[in-house]
């Protein structure tokens, strides 16, 4: 066992529950060796869990996160999301079952990202994976942590290596000294990307909550019950932009509800006993579900820019049943401030935009309203009817749309349109540079900013509007290095929306 302050705990390294019977793996003999399997290729990981009794759920992923035209964007390990969601929240511990290697990589990036809390994590060899006594492990893991002085819920995430062998967490049981035990498959071979593992537990948790509540009674959130109807909203958000929301909404009469994934076990109750959920960033679908399920309406886009925040205004209004004339007052009020800080802040250049987070055509309004000529975003998020307002906006104003985005899409569109500015993933900056072009990291420099209403309207100008004026010692740089390495990505001749996504999967 290390020490706490190394964020990670190993928990249960191998001494199996007595008396009970062990839960066997039906696939585990598939994965022979803990350490290599994990490499041994997507079609032969999805074969093993398929055998192994996990069909069901990768079938479930396969519906709920369709993949097209490419399978896997290259984003990082989407454990990371779900990883992140439940290092976030209040009084919830972590546990990770997977390969050594695995584990720390997703606690440094987990750290890295600022969380500050010790991840569990059950070790295993070949002889415990075959025999099941993996599971039993993970077992007497749950059993140390279930302390209900100190949490609420305990999260258990099979990583690739037990999820081919059919590690069963659904056996778990759902409740240890009255805490929680939330027990999910995210697989790299099932899972396209982290921002949809996000939803897998977000949606998990929220589904636990809404049975609790069918039950009876239920703890009250921290800071009280609001007397308005509350509006839920979905997707990770600036946190600012909560407040501005609320803002917004208060002229019809509601308040802003929690934002999903919640910070705390007891704002799921409250998510859930909403007037309307708004689905902020379109690809939580588990979670949608489970609002509609607990019979909420569900609208999509964001009060974004002048036109998305007038359109967002109206359907809040129709979900809630807010008077006409109302909404109209409210519009009157709300919408000359955001025009006139679009005004006073424009930005001027040519853009391409890249991200994985899921609020990309959000961003893209915003550019679009602000002056930008953009040409081209690119998401590694799939398309859901959840941003088709957004989408059939940004068409309509000649701006190229590719869901389930590549490296490869996202280089092919900077070379093609040659973009004054580059909004890339991390791995897409590089590319800009060599051409030369100024890239931004989106995740960190661009959603990292407030988004709605007038704060969002002026908040994108002075960074994109400076990093364009950079472009010539972006110019000078490149001819300094002149000759000095090669990019295939740059050298073959595929246009935007036809490049081919090479090497997209991971362990």
């Amino acid at each position: 066992m290390t020490n706490e302050r190394d964020h990670l705990l190993a928990v249960a390294p191998g001494q199996s529950g007595q008396g009970r019977e062990p839960a066997r793996s039906g696939g585990a003999q598939e994965m022979t060796s803990p350490g290599g399997g994990c490499h041994g290729g997507e079609a032969e990981l999805r074969r093993a869990a398929e055998l192994a009794g996990k069909e069901d759920t990768l079938t479930g992923y396969a519906e709920d996160y369709p993949v097209g035209p490419h399978d896997q964007p290259q984003t990082m390990c989407p454990a990371f999301g779900s990883l992140r969601v439940g290092l976030r929240m209040r009084r919830t511990a972590t546990v990770l079952v997977g390969s050594g290697c695995c584990v720390y990589g997703l606690t440094f990036t987990s750290h890295f990202y600022g969380a500050r809390r010790t991840v569990g994590y059950v070790p295993f060899d070949s002889e415990s994976l075959v025999s099941g006594r993996l599971f039993e492990d993970i077992r007497e893991a749950v059993d140390e942590l279930a302390d209900p002085a100190r949490y609420d819920a305990i999260v258990v995430t099979n990583l690739c290596v037990p999820t081919a062998s059919g590690v069963p967490l659904r056996l778990l049981p759902k409740t240890v000294n009255g805490v929680r035990i939330i027990g999910i498959d995210v697989p790299g071979f099932g899972v396209p990307t982290h921002a949809e593992a996000k939803d897998i537990l977000a949606g998990a948790m929220l589904g636990y909550a809404r049975a609790e509540a069918e039950q009876g009674p239920v703890q009250a959130p921290r800071h009280g019950v609001s007397d308005k109807p509350t509006v839920t909203l979905l997707g990770e958000l600036f946190p600012g932009d909560p407040v501005g929301i609320g803002h917004m909404l208060d002229p019809l009469g509601l308040a802003v509800g929690p934002v999903v994934p919640t910070r705390e076990w007891r704002e799921l109750y409250m998510a859930l006993d909403c007037a309307v959920a708004a689905a902020i960033h379109p690809h939580y679908t588990r979670s949608v579900r489970e609002f509609e399920t607990a019979g909420r309406p569900v609208i999509g886009s964001a009060p974004v820019g002048h036109d998305g925040t007038a359109s967002w205004l109206d359907a809040i209004g129709e979900a809630c049943g807010v008077a006409r004339s109302r909404v109209d007052a409210a519009k009157a009020r709300l919408l000359p401030p955001i025009r006139a800080a679009l005004a006073d802040a424009p930005i001027k250049g040519r853009i391409t935009l890249s991200g994985y987070e899921g609020s990309e055509l959000l961003v893209a309004r915003l550019l679009v309203e602000s002056g930008a000529d953009l040409r081209y975003v690119g998401t590694a998020c799939p398309r859901t009817k959840w941003s088709d307002a957004d989408r059939d906006w940004l068409t309509a104003r000649g701006v190229h749309i590719q869901y389930r985005a590549s490296l490869e899409d996202d280089a092919a569109a900077m070379r093609e349109y040659r973009p004054d500015l580059a909004i890339v993933t991390p791995a897409g900056n590089p590319k800009a540079k060599r051409m030369p072009i100024p890239g931004l990291y989106f995740t960190n420099l661009i959603s990292a900013r407030p988004l709605m209403g007038v704060a969002g309207a002026g908040s994108l100008s002075q960074v994109i509007n400076s990093a364009i004026a950079s472009r010539s010692r972006y110019e000078t740089m490149n001819a300094f290095f002149a000759g000095e390495g090669r990019d295939p990505l740059l050298s073959h001749g595929k246009t935007a929306g036809h490049a081919v996504a090479a090497g997209a999967g991971r362990c």
